[in-house]
């Protein structure tokens, strides 16, 4: 296989885009020249809170890992899955592309981070139950 230059790369993706993701009016590469604080401005009211009280230590690490792990992938590949289980980690523009594996209790889901999930937090991705499907009664039911 032959390896692709990063302008060749660059060209194809733009030839490629017909859709253009925005979060609240600021596309991708904008909102990854924003600080924490006009991010904060930007997602709803419980996570602007969270981050007013600062980011926590263990959240901080997750993104170092995740940026180490894009850092180290080939161009046009998807990063090597980051496992965690910070569910109640914050989705930040930064993780955009990464793959991180969410805890659910059991297992470890593999979820690729898109730009929809910004201001969401890690364990909305993963559930940890399964949800119930009402139809027959099953064997042992009364009725």
């Amino acid at each position: 296989m032959t390896t692709i230059d990063r302008e060749r790369y660059e060209e194809l993706k733009k030839k490629r885009t017909f859709y253009k993701f925005t979060y609240r009016g600021k596309e991708l590469e904008e909102l990854l020249e924003l600080n924490d604080s006009q991010i904060a401005e930007m997602v709803h009211a419980r996570a602007r809170r969270r981050m007013n009280r600062g980011i926590k230590k263990k959240s901080k690490a997750l993104m170092k890992k995740l940026r180490a792990a894009k850092k180290e992938t080939k161009i046009g590949e998807k990063p090597k899955a980051i496992k965690t289980h910070l569910r109640d980690a914050l989705v930040f523009p930064e993780m955009v592309g990464s793959v991180v594996g969410i805890y659910n209790g059991s297992q470890f889901n593999g979820v690729e981070i898109k730009g929809e999930m910004i201001g969401h937090y890690l364990g909305e991705f993963a559930l940890s139950y399964h949800p119930v499907r009402h139809g027959r009664p099953g064997i042992g039911a009364t009725h």
